[in-house]
């Protein structure tokens, strides 16, 4: 996997974003900076902008005011054509797996490649390679239908990494999906942060998830999640911290520390 550990700045970066529909303002001037290798967790109200942000970020959707820039690039003054190649450099998981029922998981995960006019052969090598890492190869033959809600998570999972992402963005990866399997899930993401050194925004309802992934992680010696110091100590490694969104800007943002440390009732309130 590629990983943005020689960046400097910001993998990306939002300056006073706005952005409204029919109903009203969104996000009302959004902030925040998303550093390499850091796992940033969205977490808010519903309607709160959570996957609004990750369309944003993926150039989905334009603000009405504001800059975003990712990797660098100026994505609200991108052309279309540009596109593209653009979100070559990152995953997006949806959290309805949003794969072609028509197509088999194989040919799921390659399409990107194919579209590419990627050689036969490395298409085939890096297809076994991303659903080997999601523990999914022995259903490569198999069509979406036949998979459960979890199984076809982790098929698109796996075509989110097939172009090896720098950055991936995740939209309620572990929705509706039964505890056992959640974990599967918080597990690969962990694989992906602490091995692959994949940067990451992830929004999500689930409180859980984002202390799983503040307070645990994979080691790879052992290929074990284990915990992480309980001492107060911030472990080594990539970052994991939290962004609660309210009345569309960062109501709060900090570690799993801050967030036990914090007084503030709403967030008491919201979190705890």
């Amino acid at each position: 996997m590629m990983n943005e550990a020689t960046r400097t700045g910001p993998v990306i970066e939002f300056e006073g974003v706005r952005i409204g529909f029919g109903e009203g303002e969104v996000l009302r001037g959004l902030s925040f900076r998303l550093a390499p290798q850091e796992t940033k967790v969205l977490l808010g109200e519903s309607g709160s902008g959570k996957t609004v942000t990750l369309k944003l970020a993926a150039g989905l959707l334009r603000p009405d005011a504001g800059g975003i820039r990712v990797l660098g690039q100026d994505v609200v003054r991108m052309a279309e054509d540009e596109m593209l190649d653009f979100r070559r450099q990152m995953g997006i998981v949806f959290q309805e797996g949003a794969l072609f029922d028509s197509l088999t998981v194989a040919e799921n995960v390659a399409f990107r490649l194919r579209e590419e006019g990627a050689e036969y052969a490395e298409v085939e090598e890096r297809v076994r390679e991303a659903l080997r890492f999601v523990e999914m190869e022995e259903a490569i033959d198999k069509l979406p239908g036949e998979l459960s809600g979890g199984m076809r998570r982790r098929v698109s999972i796996a075509r989110a990494l097939i172009t090896q992402p720098p950055i991936v963005l995740y939209d309620s990866p572990t929705a509706g999906l039964d505890p056992v399997t959640a974990q599967t899930i918080i597990t690969l993401i962990l694989r992906l942060r602490d091995i692959h050194g994949v940067t990451a925004l992830l929004a999500t309802h689930r409180l859980q998830d984002a202390f799983a992934l503040a307070n645990f992680r994979f080691d790879a010696d052992s290929g074990r999640v284990v915990g992480v110091p309980e001492d107060g100590a911030r472990p080594a490694g990539p970052a994991t911290r939290m962004m609660v969104l309210r009345d569309g800007v960062t109501y709060f943002e900090g570690d799993q520390h801050a967030v036990r440390e914090s007084r503030d009732a709403y967030l008491q309130r919201f979190l705890l």
